[in-house]
């Protein structure tokens, strides 16, 4: 029979088994032999290539005969390849060594000219389609031009499309302040302390620094024969939060200083206001009380005073104070939606700042009301607010959403203790993971419009979006 045989194609055939070419002649031989038990093509392993600078013709393919023995003397030789069918000239694949894969020493030209002339090298095979489970029904696929599972695939498509970002310099950490030298813990909060102003807080400013949250908010506690019905120590020039405040700027002159302006740590009565005799607490006083609160923490190096007092006009009256003072470049965010909620229990725990009698609804908002944010909103912004705070943060998504959707200014949310607390417990309690519960609720904030996110797990999720642990 006549079997098509590879052509191995040597210039001369009468020198077949002369010098050099003898020793190719030898190789091709071998090479017959193990293709006479291996593959319908040669294998050609990138790194087994040896460049031989003969004039030696193009190896087109193999086409083992499909009966009868192969004899290596008869081959049939033919003076010219043009005639063969085009195959492919060889099968790429990956090294499996560690090594660096060994190139075929061709030029740019060969390549091109290798493939013009049909000489194509072949990839990996195209890996099969993975087996569905057994019981599995058999159907047509749907009709569906638009499947947004196709933008979901894989971690880096995920990544590429991800509309939130979440980062450190979101972050603005909630710290406790006393006048104590011991960091107190704070039972209702794990992992949460009233630092000593001296030591313990500078630690951990330092260790927020050390993962890129440079912004903090400062909360006092007073000592108690300090508190009065009018809230004096808010504005002394040497009480503890303008003490702290020149201490921070003076070890960490870039630190962001958030201040709280607002009497409730500073009155014996627990309000955010002046307490009238009859209960009612005053407005415009109270007022009064805030814009010299603001200008002291202006003066001792604040960065951001933050009336949360919800007392009416405040913005405006606090604006005009600084301006008068020389501090018009301090800025001031409002508190312009803060809800009278029950989350912010562990926080009063911490500051020692319950109402001793009473509550706050009739200057906090109520949590039923919507559009009623709005009112502050407008307000805020023409008062001259910079950046509008929303507190609660994550059972208050909407109005986060309400605000980010109606106003230019930044868009600060209030992750309060009662969310920080909870998460923690379920935490502990193993009912959740934690650090996965914890950077969903601050990017479900950033996704709702929030800017920045005054939060205590700052220090925690930093470390965690750094990569540390």
């Amino acid at each position: 029979m006549d079997y098509q045989w590879p052509l191995l194609y040597a210039c001369s055939s009468d020198r077949l088994f002369d010098g050099v070419v003898k020793l190719q002649s030898l190789l091709a031989l071998l090479l017959l032999l193990l293709y006479s038990f291996g593959s319908s093509e040669f294998i050609v392993m990138a790194s087994t290539i040896v460049n031989m600078p003969l004039n030696v013709g193009t190896i087109k393919s193999i086409d083992r005969p499909s009966h009868g023995k192969f004899n290596p003397n008869v081959l049939p030789i033919r003076p010219s390849i043009s005639g063969l069918p085009r195959r492919h000239l060889f099968v790429v694949k990956a090294s499996t060594s560690d090594g660096p894969i060994k190139k075929l020493g061709m030029s740019d030209a060969e390549c091109e000219a290798a493939v013009v002339a049909g000489n194509i090298p072949e990839a990996p095979p195209v890996p099969p389609i993975p087996a569905s489970p057994a019981g599995t029904p058999v159907i047509t696929s749907f009709d569906v031009m638009r499947r947004p599972r196709r933008n979901r695939r894989s971690p880096v498509l995920r990544s590429a499309f991800q509309e939130t970002s979440l980062s450190p310099a979101n972050f603005v950490y909630p710290l406790f302040i006393h006048e104590g030298e011991e960091d107190t813990p704070i039972g209702a909060m794990p992992g949460c302390y009233r630092l000593g102003w001296r030591h313990g807080l500078l630690e951990e400013v330092s260790k927020a620094r050390d993962v890129e949250v440079n912004s903090i908010v400062l909360f006092p506690k007073v000592p108690d024969a300090l508190k009065t019905p009018t809230g004096d120590e808010a504005y002394n020039d040497n009480g503890l939060v303008p003490r702290t405040i020149r201490l921070l700027k003076d070890k960490y002159p870039d630190l962001i200083i958030y201040t709280d302006v607002a009497l409730d740590p500073y009155s014996s009565d627990g309000h955010d206001g002046i307490v009238r005799e009859d209960g009612v607490i005053m407005n415009d006083q109270t007022v009064h009380q805030l814009c010299k609160q603001a200008v002291s923490q202006a003066r001792a190096g604040a960065d951001v005073v933050s009336p949360s007092d919800m007392m009416d006009g405040r913005v405006g009256a606090i604006r005009s104070a600084l301006d008068a003072e020389g501090f018009q470049h301090v800025s001031i965010m409002s508190y312009t939606a803060k809800y009278a909620s029950s989350f912010y229990g562990p926080f009063r725990e911490a500051l020692d700042s319950n109402p001793r009698f009473g509550d706050k609804k009739t200057y906090q908002m109520n949590p039923a009301n919507y559009r009623e944010a709005m009112i502050e909103l407008r307000a805020d912004e023409s008062e001259g607010a910079d950046i509008l705070l929303v507190k609660p943060g994550l059972p208050y998504l909407d109005i986060i959403r309400l605000l980010r959707d109606n106003s230019p200014l930044p868009i600060a949310a209030y992750q309060v203790s009662g969310e920080y607390s909870m998460i923690k417990a379920g935490g502990v309690l193993k009912m959740i993971d934690e650090e996965k519960v914890m950077l969903e609720s601050l990017m479900c904030l950033r996704r709702a419009g929030a800017d920045i996110i005054l939060t205590y797990f700052a220090l925690q999720a930093a470390r965690c979006l750094c990569g540390e642990k």
